[in-house]
């Protein structure tokens, strides 16, 4: 088995709802923070391994170490946020390796985990003994990982947020406060329209979205440098290629790829 696997167990049906119901919200607010966070590719990697969906965040580790591997190993250790440094997928657990053979304790805080992608250094907060403890209920199941997003949520009085879907006020205390650098409040009310049965604009793509569209987006970013599997999901690593490619582009980097963002892509891609 490989490290930091586990039994994977999926969410069963009516768990989002059960979740919900207690927290007194919407089901499609819960939908919307995961669509923003997994965009709809389930809290475990798509290889079987049974691996939780992960981010290594190198600022955080970097604070956690003094920043003593800045130089040596710039690609998990800087002083600054940096999206660019993000692998996906798999090759997130490469970055984690080098983390944790550094500094374990460190390392495993300073991934982000499962569907919610609640960071590993809340581990107190949340309840756990340590964070071994919290790195093995995340490969246990998707039940175990939604559970730790409502218990965060409650005790970071974020429901009342969510009640009201005032993204914002949400978005501060759940993205940080820097959470309009990203849009992330926009995002996560577009997500929300979706999951509550509200359809994109034709030619309009954004996370949570899936079929061919999709995956025509992916071949085009792919075609225009953004390594990246075009399964035609629209998840966070291709979120975070539309949102590169506009920022290199100067347009406004929300990550959704309407119809000016895809004809620049295609125009780079050509």
């Amino acid at each position: 088995m490989l490290p930091f696997a586990g039994p994977a167990v999926p969410l069963s049906p009516g768990d989002i709802d059960a979740t919900a119901a207690r927290m007194g919200i919407l089901r499609a607010s819960v939908v919307a923070v995961l669509t923003v966070e997994t965009g709809g590719a389930g809290g475990y990697l798509s290889d079987g391994s049974g691996r939780p969906r992960i981010l290594c965040e190198a600022k955080r580790f970097g604070d956690g170490t003094g920043h003593r591997w800045d130089a040596t190993y710039p690609n998990i250790s800087s002083r600054v946020n940096n999206y660019k440094l993000y692998a996906g997928g798999a090759a997130e657990y490469d970055r984690l390796a080098q983390m944790v053979n550094l500094n374990r304790p460190v390392g495993l805080e300073s991934a982000s985990w499962g569907l919610f992608q609640v960071m590993g250094s809340n581990w107190k907060l949340l309840g756990f003994e340590s964070i071994e403890a919290f790195v093995t209920a995340m490969a246990a199941s998707e039940a175990a990982q939604l559970a730790v997003f409502a218990t965060f949520c409650e005790r970071n009085y974020l429901v009342q947020p969510l009640r009201d879907r005032d993204w914002p006020r949400f978005s501060r205390g759940y993205n940080g406060e820097n959470y309009a650098l990203n849009h992330y409040d926009t995002r996560l009310q577009s997500a929300f329209l979706l999951a509550d049965g509200n359809p994109p604009p034709d030619g309009v793509l954004h996370i949570g979205c899936k079929g061919p569209d999709v995956q025509a987006l992916q071949r085009t970013l792919v075609t225009a440098g953004y390594p990246m599997i075009a399964d035609g999901v629209y998840g966070r690593v291709t979120e975070l290629a539309v949102r590169t490619f506009q920022s290199m582009r100067g347009m406004t980097a929300d990550g959704i790829a309407g119809p000016a963002t895809s004809a620049a892509l295609k125009g780079a891609a050509a």
